[in-house]
């Protein structure tokens, strides 16, 4: 199935809700269509209901690369550093190794903004990958040369939110 598609770079980023809900949703139409799927969550560590719905579901691989906390941008802690390298190595062998067709980096953009990514490293990842293997990069942040390299781009624009309005971090909205 892998070398009967070009393989595309998509992007969605912007200061929006929405952006990892979107990847979440092609990766479930991808393996609709029996796709294998391989999915990073950087910077993340908490039990987010798409990982607890994801788990179930054959044919996809979910690897978390972050802990439930805030990382620091001007100053990363080590075991972020350590993890967001982890994550990365792990999605260069899935995006290599043939065995999938989609490959989500959820949060990427941010991972790279902070310094736990070189941004290089990834846009050389991306040169590199195989024909046959889709890229979805998500997060706030899209650098200009990801931007400039990427198939699709997708902003999430902020126009209103609940927190603004005083809600509460609500689980299955939020987490």
């Amino acid at each position: 199935m892998t070398d009967e598609k070009p393989g595309l770079v998509m992007v969605f980023t912007g200061d929006g809700k929405g952006k990892t809900t979107a990847a979440v949703g092609q990766a479930v139409r991808a393996l609709g269509h029996g796709y294998r799927v391989f999915m990073v969550h950087f910077m993340k560590g908490r039990d987010y209901g798409e990982f607890l719905a994801l788990a179930q579901i054959p044919k996809l691989t979910v690897v978390r690369a972050g802990r439930d906390c805030f990382v620091r941008r001007d100053e990363p802690d080590p075991v972020d550093v350590d993890l967001a390298q982890d994550g990365f190595t792990r999605a260069k062998k899935a995006i290599h190794s043939k065995d999938y067709d989609l490959v989500v980096l959820d949060e990427i953009n941010v991972a790279v903004d902070y310094g736990l990514i070189a941004e290089e490293e990834l846009l050389e990842l991306l040169k590199s990958k195989p024909a046959g293997v889709s890229v979805i990069l998500t997060g706030r942040g899209a650098s200009v040369e990801l931007v400039k390299m990427a198939d699709m781009v997708s902003e999430v624009l902020a126009i209103k939110h609940h927190y603004e309005q005083g809600a509460d971090c609500l689980p299955g909205i939020e987490y």
